[in-house]
């Protein structure tokens, strides 16, 4: 069993708050935390708004596709993090829960984009600060840190 801290971000599409979610828990924990993210009702394709909203900020989320969420991947995860996936998410005794209340970036311009992903990452520096109480290890080199394999490590 390792020592790393692993984490799912749940939403109903997978599209846009769960994957701007990894994709910033994948570049600022540099590796350190393993990653997940699925929805209870996965869309096509990764919102391309988000896409965008992302880029700005480095990180890029293009190559991630939705996934379905699945019982295993929240028994793989020690902390579960849903956004308005309702009660589709499965509860496990002895996962941390937290359930963010954000908005939905469908359909919405990218104003309103930047907000959430600006909301988000402050959220997932914080719960990364939680996880990884003595910081973030030094692991510039390894490919899970550059923001291209942002929100790719690991998920399920």
């Amino acid at each position: 069993m390792s020592a790393k801290p692993s984490v799912i971000f749940v939403c109903v599409h997978n599209a846009g708050r769960s994957q701007m979610a990894a994709g910033f828990m994948t570049a600022l924990s540099g590796g350190a935390v393993e990653v997940r993210s699925a929805g209870s009702m996965p869309a096509e394709q990764i919102n391309p708004v988000a896409v965008q909203a992302m880029t700005e900020v480095g990180i890029d989320i293009t190559a991630q596709q939705p996934k379905i969420l699945t019982p295993e991947a929240v028994q793989a995860s020690d902390a579960v993090i849903t956004m308005g996936c309702g009660d589709a998410c499965p509860f496990y005794p002895g996962k941390r829960y937290e359930d963010w209340t954000l908005t939905d970036p469908a359909g919405q311009g990218i104003e309103v984009v930047r907000q959430v992903r600006d909301e988000i990452r402050d959220r997932v520096q914080a719960l990364l600060a939680d996880l990884l109480p003595d910081g973030v290890p030094t692991q510039a080199s390894t490919p899970a840190a550059t923001p291209s394999a942002a929100a790719g490590t690991g998920q399920a």
